[in-house]
């Protein structure tokens, strides 16, 4: 499997990553292992986890099974969401930043973490606030790089101007969610990782099993995340995504392809992501998925398969511009 640069880390990682949400959860305990097992044998170096999968138990399961190989993984975890009952089991305060790290690498059974990411954006603490705690564990060495998942663009934006100003560790890092049918990272939060040459590490590929060939307009397998996942239900609950899906599966069968190899290819093949994460409930699953690191991605091809879905609308909504038709007005009409 080919690898690549981690933004301006000087760090070399996988061009996929493993996402261990299923571990103790959708996999027990053997199951996990043969992900991991198989993961390792394709050429993965990199894994995802975070506190709140399974209630900490990916982190207990994931540290079990990358003993005796540490050095050569890249790991990473979350903080942010809920880890308990407690009102301040939350959030990015220092607080709660500085004890769920020690819970990590407790669980994890590792001495650090290269990435640790805020999950979350939380309006009650101040950035700074949140990036002091950073710091903190960043000279501690229990973190080494910092990184950021589910922010909106001028969030991460303003977030590197206070960095840069108070002289504090930036996010190295972006894991946006990225797939066919979700396709607002390319507004401007792709562009931004690009410009600022951050790394991103992207989710939700083939968008909670939608695009997997099991899901259309007249089509739903009796269980998976998007019928059993209230969460999910609603994350990817517009019928257009359904009749894009089925769109989809009709061009993977043309092109004699497993639709999720398909859709990890083409959003790995977005020239600002360094590797989407992949995930699977069993081996045949992550096989499909695995398949993706040595596929061939014509530029043809990705425009094909991103014509399937609209286009998102440029930040600017000055949509005339991204059509390439120049303007032939009079200088007072010229706004």
């Amino acid at each position: 499997m080919k690898t690549r640069n981690l933004g301006r880390t000087g760090v070399r990682i996988s061009q996929l990553c493993f996402g261990t949400m299923s571990f103790g959860g959708a996999a027990d305990a053997a199951m996990s292992a043969a992900l991991y097992r198989k993961c390792r044998e394709a050429g993965i170096n990199a894994f995802d986890c975070a506190n709140v999968y399974s209630a900490g138990q990916a982190e207990t399961i994931l540290g079990k099974l990358m003993k005796g190989e540490r050095n050569d993984l890249v790991i990473t975890s979350k903080v942010g969401f809920p880890m308990g009952e407690g009102i301040n089991d939350r959030g990015l305060s220092r607080r709660h930043i500085l004890a769920s790290v020690e819970d990590s690498l407790a669980r994890l059974g590792t001495d650090r973490l290269d990435i640790l990411f805020v999950h979350t954006f939380d309006p009650s603490t101040p950035m700074e606030e949140t990036f002091r705690a950073l710091d903190q564990l960043v000279r501690d060495g229990k973190i080494l790089y910092t990184g950021v998942s589910n922010w909106a663009a001028w969030q991460i934006a303003l977030s590197l101007g206070i960095c840069a100003q108070r002289d504090l560790p930036a996010f190295a890092c972006i894991q946006p969610m990225y797939n066919l049918v979700k396709r607002q990272a390319e507004v401007e939060i792709l562009p931004l990782a690009q410009s600022e040459d951050l790394a991103v590490i992207s989710y939700s590929p083939l968008g909670g099993g939608l695009l997997t060939g099991k899901y259309g307009t007249n089509m739903r397998p009796e269980s998976g995340r998007l019928v059993d996942n209230t969460m999910y239900g609603t994350r990817y609950g517009n019928e257009s995504y359904y009749q894009t899906a089925d769109r989809f599966g009709e061009l993977a069968v043309r092109e004699n392809v497993p639709p999720a190899t398909l859709a990890v290819a083409w959003a790995a093949a977005h020239p600002a992501v360094t590797a989407p994460i992949i995930g699977a409930r069993n081996v045949e699953q992550l096989e499909h998925s695995l398949a993706a690191a040595s596929f061939d991605m014509s530029a043809e091809l990705y425009a094909e398969i991103a014509a399937l879905s609209p286009t998102p609308a440029p930040a600017t909504d000055r949509t005339e511009e991204q059509a390439g038709v120049a303007y032939r007005g009079s200088r007072e009409d010229y706004r």
